[in-house]
């Protein structure tokens, strides 16, 4: 019997499945509550593809996290939060949906065709919604009403960038039913040249042993059906593959915010590389080899001066649907050509961040807090720079980076401890 304390309210609800298995419910109240629950048969399967690494069977706690709802107000817990835009790019959606920016089901809602990894959201009518789901929410009569799922995408970060798809050597964004490709970033009306900055960064990580995808600068021409946005006079867009596509398949992957429950405004915040290499030990299909390549990207990020290396831009992926490895890089950005006098890490290394106090007993400390022999980290930054002494000096000459860039670049690699200190000649 109804009490005058209940009311009614409005109920949108989603189905999210992984891999064509169901997950569960993401339920979205008019109040701005939006509560998940865990089907029973995917909880219960152990055999199960995986969504996150802290629901992995072997990760500690996950049957219990799943065992109870996940209630947030406005924002989606940190999981689904990760999978949004941040800064410009949520911006320009939330005006566009006319919701706030913080009011993230709607903007879940929206994007929900092109998420990042391979989870597919899907609208459930209102019929078709599950009483056991509703049942979390006290107190209100839910009027269930569907969720119409859009043909967007979505894409982490802050710059404006885009899912498209290629197609003989143009991208085109707005691509129906179909999946982008590509992601595509545009000039920044705030930082000069970082499409050239970017690709000269992931070029020469690339160069000392990184595993990147495939990257290319390609002209504003080829871009097709952008939205009205605001675009510096600038001629280049810089694009890179997506590691979580092949073809027409979606491959699952999650960042390291995902995995350690942190909202993007927390990707400075808290587990330092340490942790993150513990997990990698632990869990990645081959521990050794993943903390090795972590290992590398870290000195690379310290030799390119990038200080971005936040918790959202490492990943997993789940090739095999079940067990992560370490996905391939992508931001990496000389961020002091823009960010003057900031010569710091974005976490922890050895409880160090400036990367001008950081030698080669910083990385011995960090390895035997993951856990892995130091011989098998020194084998690696020895090759690292090893790399980068040999072929960035020359390389850099040819690379489309802004001049200005390069010597700061240059100045840089003088400044550094001396085990990682590259000779470049003077600009």
């Amino acid at each position: 019997m109804r009490t005058n304390a209940m009311v009614d309210e409005a109920v949108e609800m989603l189905s999210l499945e992984l891999h064509g298995q169901r997950v569960g419910y993401l339920a979205g109240y008019q109040s701005g509550r939006n509560v998940l629950v865990f089907a029973d048969a995917w909880r219960l399967d152990t055999a199960r593809p995986t969504l996150s690494l802290s629901l992995h069977p072997d990760f500690p706690r996950a049957g219990e996290l799943m065992q109870m709802p996940w209630i947030r107000q406005q924002r989606l817990h940190p999981w689904f939060s990760n999978l949004l835009p941040e800064g410009a790019l949520r911006e320009w959606l939330a005006q566009r949906l006319k919701v706030h920016p913080d009011n993230e089901f709607p903007l879940l809602v929206s994007l929900g065709n092109d998420l990042p990894g391979a989870l597919r959201v899907s609208p459930v009518s209102p019929d078709a919604m599950p009483d056991w789901v509703l049942d979390h929410r006290r107190r209100v009569t839910p009027v269930r009403r569907t969720a119409e799922v859009g043909s967007g995408f979505s894409l982490a970060g802050v710059q404006m960038k885009f899912s498209m798809r290629e197609r003989n050597g143009r991208f085109h964004f707005g691509h129906a039913d179909e999946f982008g490709d590509w992601i595509v970033k545009t000039p920044s009306t705030r930082h000069r040249q970082l499409p050239e900055n970017e690709a000269t960064a992931m070029w020469l990580a690339q160069s000392a042993g990184v595993d990147i995808p495939e990257i290319r600068l390609i002209p504003l021409s080829a871009l097709k059906g952008l939205p009205a946005i605001n675009l510096p006079d600038e001629q280049v867009a810089y694009a890179i593959r997506r590691f979580d596509r092949e073809g027409e398949r979606r491959i699952h992957a999650e960042d390291m915010a995902q995995v350690l429950f942190r909202y993007p405004h927390e990707k400075y915040d808290g587990p330092n590389y340490e942790r993150i290499g513990r997990l990698m030990r632990e869990f990645t299909v081959d521990g050794l080899a993943s903390v090795q390549a972590f290992a590398r990207r870290l000195l690379v990020d310290i030799l390119l001066a990038n200080g971005d290396a936040h918790l959202k831009n490492w990943s997993l992926i789940y090739p095999d649907q079940r067990t992560p490895g370490l996905a391939p890089a992508y931001d990496i950005v000389t961020t002091l050509a823009y960010l003057e006098g900031d010569h710091h890490l974005a976490l922890n290394l050895n409880g160090k961040k400036d990367w001008y106090r950081l030698g080669e007993d910083d990385f011995r400390r960090w390895a035997s807090s993951v856990g892995i022999s130091w011989p098998a980290i020194r084998t690696v930054l020895n090759d690292t720079v090893t790399r980068a002494r040999d072929r960035w000096p020359n390389q850099l000459e040819e690379m489309p980076m802004a001049e200005a860039h390069k010597t700061i670049l240059k100045q840089h690699w003088r400044s550094l401890a001396p085990e990682w200190r590259i000779d470049a000649p003077q600009a």
